[in-house]
């Protein structure tokens, strides 16, 4: 009996300490797993992090990518700028030297006027009416405010080349030729400046200009002057006319000058 007692007696410490062990165990599991859990979801949270690196570190590199290109963007602005400033100046310039240009070119354009009419009226006087007019035209143009200086300019040439082309031309026109208080019905045929001559129309009476006026010319001339009309209207080939020409007028003597001893 006592043996058996104290058999028991030493298995029951051993019990206990099994018992205590298994506890201990357990708990060494539950740690282990608690530190695996954690360990995989720190894990996961670094591989989340890491995405979110990679993702900011590829949107930083964009940005600066960006960045780069608008820094470059702003300074070929300025420069554009810088040249739109400078071409602003420049056209600045320019416009006050056109309103100084046009302050000049008025009085000029008048003057230009004035003597277009002064050598109408004393040139050969052919189309009289239609000259005349195309002087008023050009007087009531300048005066204009809704049509620019530059057009005016360059309606004043072309009425200058209207009239430098009559001095290379033949022409042919119908009108009124008034003689001794009487008009009547004639046709012209203007050579050049040279000569301007006229013809009833039932080609009785021949004549020409001359500084002095009117003035009839041999009726030898008629058939040239026909001929001369039937020209110029485009109904005969150019031909060669024997017809008469006003003299030149006498040059002036040139003023004497200096004395001599």
């Amino acid at each position: 009996m006592p043996l058996r007692r104290n058999l028991l007696l030493a298995a029951l410490p051993l019990a206990l300490a099994g018992g205590a062990g298994a506890q201990t165990y357990d708990r060494i599991l539950e740690v282990r797993e608690s530190t695996h859990l954690a360990s995989a979801e720190s894990q996961e949270r670094i591989d989340q992090l890491s995405d979110e690196t990679r993702t900011l570190l590829a949107r930083y590199q964009a940005a600066s990518r960006q960045a780069d290109s608008l820094r470059v963007y702003v300074e070929q602005l300025e420069k554009l700028v810088a040249s739109q400033e400078t071409e602003k100046r420049e056209l600045q310039q320019q416009i006050d030297g056109v309103s100084e240009v046009e302050r000049d070119i008025m009085p000029l354009m008048q003057q230009m006027v004035d003597v277009l009419a002064q050598f109408i009226e004393a040139d050969v006087p052919f189309l009289l009416s239609e000259r005349r007019s195309r002087v008023e035209r050009m007087r009531e143009l300048l005066v204009r405010s809704d049509v620019t200086v530059a057009e005016k300019y360059r309606r004043l040439l072309e009425a200058y080349q209207i009239e430098n082309s009559f001095g290379h031309t033949i022409e042919a026109y119908a009108g009124d030729l008034e003689r001794d208080g009487e008009a009547r019905e004639v046709d012209f045929l203007r050579i050049g400046r040279v000569a301007l001559f006229y013809q009833t129309r039932d080609g009785e009476e021949s004549g020409t200009w001359t500084p002095e006026g009117w003035q009839t010319i041999d009726d030898g001339y008629a058939s040239a002057i026909r001929q001369g009309l039937r020209i110029a209207n485009r109904q005969a080939a150019p031909d060669l006319l024997l017809l008469p020409l006003p003299a030149a007028p006498p040059l002036a003597a040139p003023a004497a000058t200096g004395g001599g001893r």
